[in-house]
């Protein structure tokens, strides 16, 4: 019996993007099975059909890397823009590899990069509720009432945001940590107890720590830090 593949599958498994991104690809007609343009839900047969993307060749890899970055403010975190720099634009690293999930132009802090699909899609999947830490310093002084507010969820463009650990560090910043990733979602949480968002750095995805790691610097995850992403995963670690 001959062994298909969902083809976003595959395309995440070369380290081209993350599932998602994959049907987006799909979807807009820029990827060709066999010359024939591709459908959503299309499977394929890997050793035998050829598959391209914006007319460049895709191949399955299988040595794939993992690097964190400590991304500036300014920088986008898509893969390409019309104006200005993205996260691909600034980082020198010799394999093809691409940012998981999205950290928005204006805040810093952790990005975690791979060539790895099958990782950017439990991070970025929903319903794993992988947390994120985030440092946040408003424009004048949050009440404690404020930030049990915070903690319990509040009224987001019409959806509560799930209840999340909160932690003062001074009058003007406290920590927080998430397990869900709505856009913009801290600074929207922060205007609804009329607070605004100054800084907003993310210093944490589940056990990968941006630690003493400097703005602008990009380096491999160490091993523990691998093994105790992939143990949280439940996924199984390859070479």
């Amino acid at each position: 019996m001959v062994e298909k593949v969902r083809l976003q599958k595959y395309m995440s498994q070369a380290g081209i993007c993350s599932r998602r991104k994959a049907e987006e690809f799909i979807a807009d007609g820029q990827v060709l099975v066999n010359n024939q343009v591709a459908e959503i839900g299309q499977s394929i047969v890997p050793w035998k059909d050829k598959v391209k993307l914006k007319n460049k060749a895709i191949t399955e890899q299988k040595n794939f890397v993992y690097y964190k970055f400590h991304k500036p403010r300014g920088i986008e975190t898509t893969c390409a823009q019309k104006w200005g720099k993205s996260i691909i634009d600034i980082i020198d690293v010799p394999e093809r590899i691409f940012p998981i999930g999205r950290l928005d132009k204006d805040s810093t802090g952790l990005i975690l990069l791979t060539s790895d699909g099958r990782i950017a899609n439990y991070l970025m999947h929903p319903r794993y509720e992988h947390e994120k830490e985030y440092v946040v310093e408003t424009f004048w002084p949050i009440s404690d009432r404020d930030l049990d507010t915070l903690s319990e969820g509040v009224l987001v463009l019409g959806k509560y945001t799930k209840k999340c650990r909160v932690q003062r560090l001074s009058s003007w910043k406290f920590s927080i940590v998430l397990t869900e990733g709505r856009n913009r979602q801290i600074r929207r949480m922060v205007e609804e107890v009329w607070g605004k968002v100054k800084k907003l750095k993310r210093i944490r995805i589940e056990n990968v720590e941006l630690s003493w790691l400097k703005e602008w610097i990009i380096k491999r995850l160490w091993k523990r830090e691998l093994e105790g992403l992939f143990q949280k995963m439940g996924i199984q670690q390859v070479s």
